[in-house]
Parts: C-alpha cells; sequence; structure tokens
C-alpha cells in the first residue's frame, strides 16, 4: 500500500542481508529484497477481446515499478502477452482456435515489438530506460549461454536499466521451450541471484483444492517445502488467455527455492498489485532455506564436474581467501581444455584443491592470459573481455585440500 500522502511505499531501505528473508514478516520480503523478478501474466495485461493491453492497468504497474527501482531495488519484468497481441494483428483469431507452433512464432514476432514499446511508453513516463531480453530454454542450460545472460543482465541493471524478458518464441522449437514464462521467470530469478520472485497471475495463491469446485478449499499463507501433498493440490490451467497453470507454478517454485529466491503468488487484476501484497494482501509465499548467493556457490561446488584447471600463486590465494575475484595475473598454469562458462578447479601452488568456478575464457585464452595484467587483455587475446579470469560470484571455495585429478 502506498503512502497516502506521498504516494510512496514505505521508507524502508533493502539493506538487509537477503538471507534474512525467510525470517521477516511476510509484508517486509518485498522491500527487503534488493534484487527483484516480476511476472505479469498475459490475462493481466492483454484485453482477451482486443488483443490490446491493458494501458490503465499497466501505468498503475509502472508506476510502482518505479518506485521500487527509487527505493533502491533492481527490478526484472517477465513479461506474457506477445503471442495474444500479435494473433489478433494477425488476425489468427477464432473460439477456441489453438495455433500452430510456426502460427505462434509469427504471432510473437508481430507481438512482441507493440509489448515491448506498451513498456517502454510506460515507464518513460518515470524515465526508466527499458531494454527486451529474449531467452530460451537452451540459454538458460547452456553455460555459455547462461553466463553471457546472467552478464547482460547484471550489467543493466548496474545501468538503472529495467529488462524486460520474455520467451523467444520466434525461434524456439517445442522441444526447447520453456513452455509458460512462470518456468522462465523463476530460471531468470536463479540467473541473477534474485532475492524475490513475483508472480502477478488472475489467482491469489496456493489453495489445498480447487476453490472454484470446492467451497472449503483453504488459501496457504506460506510453503517452505515443496513436499508432495503440496504438489497433489496443483490444478490445471484457468485462463484461455495463458498456457501456465499452479502446475507450473510449483515448478517455478521449486526452481526459485533451489535457487535460495523466495517466491510469492499474488493477484494481479486490481490497480497497485505490489502495493497490496505489501500491505498484506491476500497471496502464497514460498520461502527457500538458504540465500542466493549460498545457493549459487553450493551449484558449482556441488553440482558441476570440472573440465580443467587453474593453478594459482600465493598471492592469488590471499587474495580469493579475502573475498576477492580470481585475475589472470594471479594464474600460474591452465590444465585441461574447456570452453568459457566451463567449471575448473581452482589450486594452490602445491596443487591441493581451494575450490571450483567458472571460467570467463576459453582454456587457450585462459593460458595466454595467466600471469598477465588486467590491462594486457586486450593486446592478449584480441578483445577486450572481463577482467577476472573468474569472478568471485562464480566462485566456490571448498577448501577441501583434495589433490587434483
Amino acid at each position: 500500500m502506498t503512502d497516502p500522502a506521498t504516494g510512496a511505499f514505505p521508507s524502508v531501505s533493502p539493506s538487509a542481508p537477503s538471507h534474512v528473508l525467510a525470517e521477516v514478516p511476510p509484508t517486509a520480503r518485498l522491500r527487503t529484497a534488493r534484487r527483484l523478478v516480476i511476472k505479469i501474466g498475459s490475462a493481466l495485461l492483454v484485453d482477451d477481446r482486443t488483443g490490446k493491453t491493458h494501458r490503465t492497468w499497466l501505468d498503475a504497474l509502472t508506476d510502482e515499478v518505479a518506485l521500487l527501482r527509487r527505493r533502491g531495488q533492481d527490478v526484472i519484468l517477465v513479461s506474457s502477452g506477445a503471442i495474444a497481441v500479435g494473433r489478433r494483428v494477425l488476425g489468427l483469431t477464432g473460439s477456441g482456435r489453438a495455433l500452430r507452433l510456426e502460427e505462434k512464432q509469427a504471432a510473437a514476432a508481430a507481438g512482441q515489438i507493440r509489448l515491448a514499446h506498451a513498456w517502454q511508453e510506460a515507464l518513460a513516463h518515470h524515465d526508466i530506460t527499458v531494454a527486451q531480453v529474449l531467452l530460451t530454454l537452451d540459454d538458460s542450460e547452456n553455460r555459455r549461454r547462461y553466463l553471457n545472460a546472467r552478464k547482460t543482465l547484471d550489467q543493466l541493471l548496474s545501468l538503472g536499466v529495467v529488462p524486460v524478458v520474455n520467451e523467444n518464441d520466434t525461434v524456439t522449437t517445442q522441444e526447447i521451450r520453456f513452455g509458460d514464462n512462470d518456468r522462465l521467470a523463476a530460471r531468470v530469478a536463479a540467473m541473477v541471484s534474485a532475492d524475490a520472485l513475483v508472480l502477478l497471475s488472475d489467482i491469489d495463491g496456493l489453495y489445498t483444492a480447487d476453490p472454484r469446485v470446492d467451497p472449503s478449499a483453504r488459501r496457504l499463507d506460506e510453503v517452505r517445502e515443496l513436499t508432495p501433498e503440496i504438489e497433489a493440490m496443483a490444478g490445471a490451467a484457468g485462463s484461455s488467455m495463458g498456457t501456465g497453470g499452479m502446475v507450473t507454478k510449483l515448478i517455478a517454485a521449486r526452481v526459485a527455492m533451489d535457487a535460495g529466491c523466495a517466491m510469492v503468488i499474488a493477484p494481479g487484476k486490481g490497480l497497485g498489485p505490489l502495493g497490496a501484497l505489501e500491505a498484506g494482501g491476500p497471496c502464497t509465499w514460498f520461502v527457500p532455506a538458504q540465500e542466493p548467493r549460498a545457493a549459487r556457490k553450493r551449484w558449482i561446488a556441488g553440482a558441476l564436474k570440472p573440465e580443467g584447471t587453474l593453478r594459482l600463486d600465493a598471492g592469488a590465494v590471499r587474495a580469493l581467501m579475502d573475498g576477492k575475484s580470481l585475475l589472470p595475473a594471479g594464474v600460474t598454469r591452465v590444465d585441461g581444455v574447456f570452453q568459457k562458462g566451463a567449471p575448473v578447479r581452482i589450486t594452490d601452488p602445491g596443487g591441493r584443491v581451494l575450490g571450483v568456478g567458472l571460467c570467463n575464457y576459453p582454456s587457450d585464452e585462459a593460458r595466454r592470459l595467466a600471469g598477465h595484467r588486467t590491462g594486457d587483455i586486450e593486446a592478449t587475446v584480441g578483445y577486450r573481455g572481463p577482467d577476472e579470469l573468474v569472478h568471485r560470484d562464480d566462485l566456490a571455495l571448498t577448501g577441501s585440500g583434495e589433490p587434483p585429478g
């Protein structure tokens, strides 16, 4: 809820560490999150009859996004609706008519430009720059493309831009589609280590049963573990506009929680849905057991098989122990053949494993860079790449002391 005197959200700085989101009151979770991903369903954004955007609703939401930005929070929007807009532009309408894949791709191409323009216009009133980012499932599963997308989103946020993300429907096939923007939003939240994911929908949370047919159904205020009983509560899609239902929302919840990101399902139909959420409106929070940074480092350390080894000098080891990134100057040897974004072992001068990290350069370039200063990168590899061989956010120190191999 906004302050009636100022029109602003309550002035609470997003300064609390992200791991405390599990412990703060639910009404404070949104405002204590440093980085938010907000997913908007098609039914909220697009008029089913005309295929046009709900401009009054969109303007009200972007007013709230602007307030979040002024409060110092990073915001990424995941916007559905491109196909819904484009199918009417192209005349692909008809009662109950299901689109073929190639028709969906054509509709997405026609609708995406209109949807992006609507976001651009709405946020321009607040002098906020918008950037369109189109992703596929493959982009979140291929390590090199995953890192590229993550770095692009991080850079946009650091420049004060609000990225608007959608699935790249014009080039995807059924085999490499997310299939719904709930899962896309969760993958984006995991990719950027977001603290909270907000799914604005035409429903107000997870119920013990379908409330449309069971009057005794009860909404759950909070879920801390996705048990088989919780998963059994999911139902089918309830809107003709979207492709997702509660099943996909629970899949999204699992992805988000595994990444240490809190997720909330909240109603979005009324004006000012984010303010209503902060004021304690109806919703269901899915609360992870760990914070995003810890979850990401655990994934790097335990889920990825190293493809090479970087051996460091004593100075680089001390820098890593102080929480700094790995620069090329501190590397004395590169073993293995790997591509950009591959997981590599990090060892001390004696060969003891210190941890695992994602390397910003392929093995041949890493060898050429080893021992060089960051100012030599462009001259050495022919382009100006990252200063870090392994960024500290992509580094999991285990301190195992095990010999490489």
